[in-house]
């Protein structure tokens, strides 16, 4: 009897969702005759038994569209706003599941939709994840698709941008997103030629990033280009965060677990709209006028790039066979040019960060990009 199949998109949109919906579902019934009903709006889709059914003639045409046509959210399974209230609807995800008297359930999503798919996994259903995400930050995979798209957006932008910072003799400063992963600011920013790159993985001082830039000017440079990731840090910054996650694992109650993750989360907070302070601190350090450019949600949307087309049609393609193997609790990967099977568990709760020694960063170093790590007077 051919296989029934659930599938939803979970957390942020990015380009490639569509593609990806698209080749699992024409793989899966052209292929093995599976039938297959999407979830709207991730999760809560489970839960409120919100459905649609997907065939050819649904997915027709939505190869180069941005987005979902499934409708995605950043819901949990076992702590959903439901009521005015968080509550666990795992065992309503449960019910859902054998109600469609679903074989298997695909998620596609990032880091959070892993270890939502890994609690429900551990619930008995059975899972196979799809990875997803424009800052690249998925372990145990070379790739995720969506970041492909967004790395070719910011990049167009900071080729953009080095029109006007050399017309008025400026420093512009790239917010881009990437809260823990530098992937996407260090790729853009080595391919639009930016002279300063900061990525959380490597704590900076602004005094290095203004000398850098000083620097610049001395040699008859009259513009600068600064990319900065959104979760970059400054050395002091990065301190606080270690000393605060250091109180986290070494707290002996609940309580002082509770204040250590409260204490957090304020930091985090508060770090929002850093870049604000940080151009206002490059400029009264440069003497230099200075501008700050957020691309924001920009970096999601839009046409899929031709790569991104091509990855995610490849993963949702394998993933019916995958599915006609009844192999579960896996998440699909890029590992050289095949694409493999990892355990969920090994994914899920873990990020892909950029070594600081990795080739693209020794790369730019030597073009004579700073990562604002070096001492005021040292090569950078």
């Amino acid at each position: 009897m051919p296989q029934h199949i659930g599938i939803l998109t979970s957390g942020g949109d990015c380009p490639g969702l569509n593609a990806a919906i698209r080749a699992v579902v024409k793989a899966s019934q052209d292929a093995y005759g599976m039938r297959l009903i999407g979830f709207v709006n991730g999760f809560r889709g489970l839960v409120q038994d919100q459905t649609m059914e997907l065939d050819d003639k649904v997915v027709s045409g939505i190869l180069t569209d941005g987005g979902t046509i499934l409708g995605t959210s950043r819901d949990k399974p076992h702590r959903m706003p439901m009521g005015g209230k968080s509550r666990d609807m795992t065992d309503a995800i449960v019910d859902t599941y054998h109600r469609h008297h679903l074989d298997a359930l695909v998620c596609l999503g990032g880091g959070g939709t892993q270890k939502n798919a890994l609690r429900l996994a551990k619930a008995g259903l059975h899972i196979v994840t799809l990875p997803k995400t424009i800052d690249n930050d998925i372990p145990m995979t070379d790739r995720s698709f969506g970041f492909d798209t967004a790395l070719g957006i910011v990049t167009e932008a900071i080729d953009r941008l080095h029109s006007t910072a050399t017309s008025h003799n400026r420093i512009i400063v790239v917010e881009v997103m990437g809260h823990r992963a530098g992937w996407l600011a260090l790729g853009a920013g080595l391919a639009g030629g930016a002279d300063v790159i900061l990525i959380p993985e490597i704590p900076y001082d602004i005094e290095s990033v203004a000398e850098a830039i000083r620097e610049r000017t001395r040699r008859g440079k009259r513009f600068s280009i600064v990319a900065v990731a959104e979760g970059a840090l400054s050395k002091q910054d990065a301190a606080r965060v270690e000393s605060l996650v250091e109180k986290k694992h070494k707290a002996d109650s609940p309580k002082q677990k509770e204040s250590a993750s409260e204490a957090l989360r304020q930091f985090h907070d508060d770090h929002t709209g850093h870049t604000i302070r940080f151009t206002k601190q490059l400029e009264k350090l440069t003497g230099q006028e200075s501008r700050l450019t957020i691309l924001g949600h920009l970096q999601r949307g839009g046409t899929p790039s031709a790569g991104d087309r091509m990855f995610a049609t490849w993963l949702g393609a394998h993933c019916a066979n995958v599915l006609q193997a009844h192999t579960y609790g896996v998440m699909l990967a890029l590992h050289d040019t095949a694409i493999r099977t990892v355990a969920i568990e090994d994914v899920a709760g873990k990020k892909n960060l950029v070594p600081p020694d990795h080739p693209l960063v020794k790369a730019a170093r030597l073009v004579g990009t700073s990562f604002g790590d070096a001492p005021v007077g040292s090569p950078s």
